[in-house]
């Protein structure tokens, strides 16, 4: 059974909704274990040997283990729902799919991270580029939608739209009308829905609300 390193107030949270969007169920084709970050767990000598950077999500699945939230996207939809997901490899729309996989945490969270810590750096020098260029490529990204492929909805979504979500509700992106229609249709799918519901549960049973 495959096994997610989880907090709800985390990057894992998202990991929750990919495995959802595979069909696998919670108890039976997956298994959550808490990470308490109030108590610095992630920071625990066992986990880091699991992760040496002390984030999350981890996740294990028999004798693969994946850390950073790109990979287990990418990880998950090769290894569970290839042709799908996740386009196969000879598929020309491979190439726009793992471009916007990597897009969200590669350089739309540190953009907008930069922006809103006050840092100063030269855009020529960073990955990520200018506040601009990132916004620019985000709109064109979505475009006409209604998912980043066009019709054909996919792990890049998840990957690229939970980091838009998390951006815009903490006021680290703007909202703007493209960005709320393409979040709507996300938080509409049953996937998002039932992830959405686990978060809740693990919120409440640990008592993290409030």
């Amino acid at each position: 059974m495959i096994k997610l390193y989880h907090h709800p107030y985390s990057r894992a949270a998202a990991a929750v909704w990919m495995l959802e969007e595979l069909g696998l169920e919670e108890g039976t084709g997956y298994e959550l274990s808490f990470v308490d970050l109030k108590k610095l767990e992630q920071r625990s000598d066992a986990y880091r040997t699991l992760n040496p950077m002390a984030k999350i999500p981890t996740l294990v699945d028999g004798d693969a283990l994946v850390t950073e939230t790109g990979a287990v996207g990418l990880y998950l939809a090769d290894r569970y729902s290839p042709g799908h997901l996740a386009p196969e490899l000879d598929d020309p729309a491979r190439a726009a799919y793992l471009r916007w996989i990597l897009f969200g945490p590669s350089v739309m969270e540190p953009a907008a991270a930069t922006r809103a810590s006050g840092w100063e750096v030269n855009p020529v020098s960073v990955g990520w580029g200018s506040w601009e260029a990132m916004l620019a490529a985000t709109r064109a990204a979505i475009g006409e939608g209604p998912w980043l492929l066009g019709d054909r909805f996919t792990m890049a979504d998840v990957c690229f739209g939970s980091t838009l979500r998390f951006l815009v509700q903490f006021k680290m992106l703007p909202p703007e009308p493209l960005f709320l229609d393409y979040i709507e249709r996300l938080n509409a799918r049953p996937a998002a829905q039932r992830a959405a519901a686990i978060n809740e549960r693990v919120v409440a049973e640990r008592g993290l609300g409030g």
